[in-house]
């Protein structure tokens, strides 16, 4: 093995360069994972363009599949050389939040207390995965076997945006028989419709305005397409449900407009689960909100991780619930990952998710 390698490094907003790094060492806990496969996040590009906070430094990403490398001393039930991946949030399994069952909140003091996200750490707090290795901390904690038969890109969505995505319908708390309007059909969005569909919704109306988009929403479970360049999308999800508004509402973008067009289509009682990653302050609008009398739940959600959840999310893509595979739309070689993040951050060539390969 050598002692140096590529990766991906934020240098200041605007530039992630791969350059050369030196091999990390496992501590007693932890796992060395050679990369085989990773991709690139919405979340890294509001860290390109330094909208999210990250030291001058580090190396983004935070979507492993891959091989151990090499296991700390104190790491037993794996084998060097076994296929797992990693998920975004690497719980450490032992602080009060994942004592609680919050493992992304898992409880790192910040300056003013405790800091959330704090299981947010691979390309956050500590090095990630756009790299030929990433150091995985607390390994039995995270480390989870791929199923033989599965490839890489078949599991790549598992780390984040599958999780992510199902942990909106989830958080939502979508009954048999509900009606859900999902806003946003990226990566995330095109999860939450499958993850509707899994939770027993009778009717999942998907919103976007990129026509391969929508069809891949049907094909996610999608029962009506609403195009927002086409039709103001209150108005059509109004009409759909009758004037009955839906049960659950999914925000997966991260901006006011589809926050509020959120919050005007629910029922009385109604949930809006939201995904998005914001970058400034969100205001409620008082009518949409019924003066704060309208039983309405606002939740938010992010990446579920360790190792169960991977396993549970690797399973429902093994028993075929789940086929995500259409996700992957381009692919580069590390050496190219500049190119792959003009291309994704742009959003050109009906670009979804790009697999990253090193080596």
């Amino acid at each position: 093995m050598a002692a140096t390698m590529k990766a991906a490094i934020f240098v200041e907003p605007g530039r992630i360069v791969l350059d050369e790094k030196k091999v990390p060492e496992p501590g007693a806990n932890d796992a060395l994972m050679r990369i085989t496969t990773t991709t690139i996040c919405g979340t890294d590009i509001h860290i390109l363009k330094g909208e999210y906070p990250v030291a001058r430094g580090l190396t983004i990403g935070h979507e492993p599949v891959g091989v151990i490398e090499k296991l700390g001393r104190n790491v037993e039930g794996y084998t060097e050389g076994q296929r797992v991946i990693a998920g975004a949030i690497c719980p450490s399994g032992h602080s009060y939040a994942c004592l609680d069952g919050l493992h992304s909140q898992d409880g790192q003091s910040g300056a003013h207390g405790l800091k959330p996200m704090g299981g947010w750490r691979f390309g956050n707090t500590i090095d990630g995965t756009q790299a030929d290795y990433v150091l995985v901390p607390d390994a039995m904690v995270n480390l989870a076997p791929v199923p033989d038969g599965l490839t890489d890109e078949q599991v790549l969505m598992c780390p984040d945006i599958m999780s992510t995505g199902f942990a909106g319908a989830e958080a939502g708390n979508i009954k048999i028989g509900d009606i859900v309007a999902v806003f946003a059909q990226g990566p995330i969005g095109l999860c939450a419709t499958a993850g509707a569909r899994l939770r027993g919704a009778s009717t999942i109306i998907a919103v976007d305005a990129v026509p391969a988009r929508l069809e891949i929403a049907r094909k996610m479970g999608a029962d009506v397409i609403v195009n927002f360049k086409e039709s103001d999308p209150v108005e059509a999800i109004m009409q759909a449900t009758g004037g009955r508004g839906v049960d659950v509402a999914i925000e997966a973008l991260g901006l006011q407009s589809t926050f509020e067009q959120c919050l005007k289509v629910l029922k009385p009682g109604g949930t809006l689960s939201s995904l998005g990653v914001y970058s400034g302050d969100l205001t409620i609008p008082l009518a949409a909100f019924h003066a704060g009398l309208g039983d309405h739940k606002i939740v938010t959600s992010l990446c579920p991780g360790g190792k169960e959840r991977m396993r549970r999310l690797m399973a429902t893509i093994e028993t075929g619930r789940a086929d995500l595979g259409a996700l992957v739309t381009h692919r580069y070689p590390l050496e190219k990952i500049e190119e792959a993040y003009d291309l994704f951050a742009h959003q050109r060539d009906g670009v979804l998710k790009v697999a990253i390969t090193p080596g």
